[in-house]
């Protein structure tokens, strides 16, 4: 039987491209966005009760993979090159590029009659559809005595991060907009954002990223260390590693 699935409603994220978006949910404690309902999903009647749930199930696509080939194995970051089964990882190339993520709930606002969610800790980028929302319940969702294979500890973290004097003053000022912005981009960094294969390049010691509305700007200084170097409003010029 066939089905179709229509999206319900949209990310609005602090992410704006893939690198330096997590790879999972609530590792990046810091990072917002926002959740706009198509109508008639909107309505405030959809959402009675959610006022008094902390955290939501978000149900998404993962759109910038829809026209990829779907392989039985990939690649997870934490595996450092080894082969998995994708059903045995969360790998964003899958058969129905179906992707779900658990979030803070931080606030239910309705704007001219209509309702948008304001959430924490999310993992997804600018864009994304969303296809259903449900509230997670803590004595089904939580368990206990659950074990996740190679990725059942949360990842350590690479670096330590710091602020040149400009970059400081820069996200001072910045934070004014974006609360958190620093912290925001000390957990981006501290976990190296770069992909496997580019961490194994001695020359790419230089690394960008949009946030927000703006453009930052690293470099590698050793082995434990990266600094923040520039921040400052983006232009049209995509990031990435430099």
């Amino acid at each position: 039987m066939n089905h179709t699935i229509e999206p319900i409603g949209i990310i609005h994220s602090c992410f704006k491209e893939l690198f330096g978006t997590p790879r999972q949910p609530g590792l990046i404690k810091a990072a917002r966005g926002w959740i706009e309902f198509y109508p008639p999903f909107d309505r405030t009647e959809a959402f009675t009760g959610l006022e008094d749930i902390s955290h939501i199930w978000i149900t998404f696509l993962f759109h910038q993979s829809l026209n990829n080939e779907t392989n039985l194995t990939v690649r997870p970051p934490r595996k450092a090159g080894k082969r998995m089964g994708v059903f045995a990882t969360r790998a964003p190339n899958r058969p129905n590029q179906v992707g779900q993520s658990v979030v803070a709930l931080e606030q239910l606002e309705v704007r001219n009659g209509k309702v948008v969610l304001h959430i924490k800790g999310l993992d997804l980028i600018e864009g994304t559809p969303v296809i259903d929302i449900k509230p997670y319940i803590p004595y089904v969702d939580a368990i206990a005595d659950a074990h996740g294979g190679f990725a059942h500890l949360p990842p350590e973290p690479c670096f330590q991060v710091r602020f040149s004097d400009e970059a400081a003053q820069q996200v001072a000022v910045f934070e004014r907009q974006y609360p958190e912005l620093r912290l925001l981009i000390s957990e981006i960094l501290r976990y190296d954002p770069r992909p496997i294969y580019l961490r194994k390049l001695a020359n790419k010691k230089r690394l960008g990223f949009l946030l927000y509305a703006l453009d930052v700007r690293a470099e590698i200084e050793d082995e434990q260390t990266v600094v923040v170097t520039h921040v400052a409003s983006a232009n049209s010029v995509p990031s990435q590693i430099k």
